[in-house]
């Protein structure tokens, strides 16, 4: 599996290509700035991009803008952001699209190897990996709008916020104290609820979470 890095930090990035090299990946790339970040990205096309949100020259929001910019380009191109920062409207933009393989992980609530390695395999393959306080800040703005997803439960919405983080429903179970029946239950609600028709359910997983991160259970084309 291809990777291309973006992190400035010469000790971080380092460390990031041996963690991710001993963990079978190879890495395309490993750059710097946001100008390096858009080419390689449009150059290696690679089975996912790890990308830092604040990259030279401005240290501001130039990893998360040449995601943007290569998501156009290469629709559902997987992004797994590892920030110390959540930009709300960047990291809305990037779910906009609808298409998955989207992560956003912050720095300090990276505890393990494990955790990280996991991310990545499951937004390469089309999955989502959120971190919870990123998932509450979008949900801030998104709580407010209307839509069906007003029509969940407490437990239903409680059952995606985990889906979001990446939970399988055994995991799901285990969280909440429930079966793997009752998450079974919950999440075909869920679907109906937000009228994600009858398709492979790994899709529809992605899909719920995409309507629910956005506030929106609309599909995007």
């Amino acid at each position: 599996m291809r990777v291309v890095l973006a992190e400035d930090l010469y000790l971080l990035r380092e460390g990031l290509i041996r963690l991710l090299e001993a963990h079978g990946f190879t890495i395309a790339a490993a750059v710097e700035t946001g100008p390096e970040l858009l080419e390689a990205l449009l150059t290696h096309r690679p089975d996912v991009a790890v990308v830092d949100v604040r990259l030279p020259p401005t240290l501001t929001d130039e990893g998360l803008q040449a995601a943007l910019r290569a998501r156009r380009e290469i629709r559902g191109l997987p992004v797994l952001v590892l920030s110390q920062h959540v930009q709300q409207l960047y990291a809305r933009e990037l779910l906009a699209d609808g298409t998955g393989g989207i992560g956003y992980l912050l720095k300090d609530r990276v505890f393990n190897a494990g955790q990280f390695i996991d991310a990545v395999r499951r937004v390469a393959a089309g999955g989502t990996a959120m971190d919870p306080d990123v998932i509450a800040k979008l949900m801030q703005t998104t709580s407010r709008r209307p839509g069906p997803l007003l029509g969940l439960s407490p437990r239903e919405r409680e059952v995606l916020e985990l889906m979001a983080e990446g939970c399988s429903n055994s995991a799901i179970a285990a969280r909440l104290s429930v079966s793997d029946g009752a998450v079974a239950k919950h999440i075909a609600n869920i679907f109906s609820k937000l009228e994600l028709a009858p398709d492979e359910d790994a899709n529809r997983r992605v899909l719920a979470v995409l309507a629910y991160l956005n506030g929106t259970a609309e599909r995007s084309h």
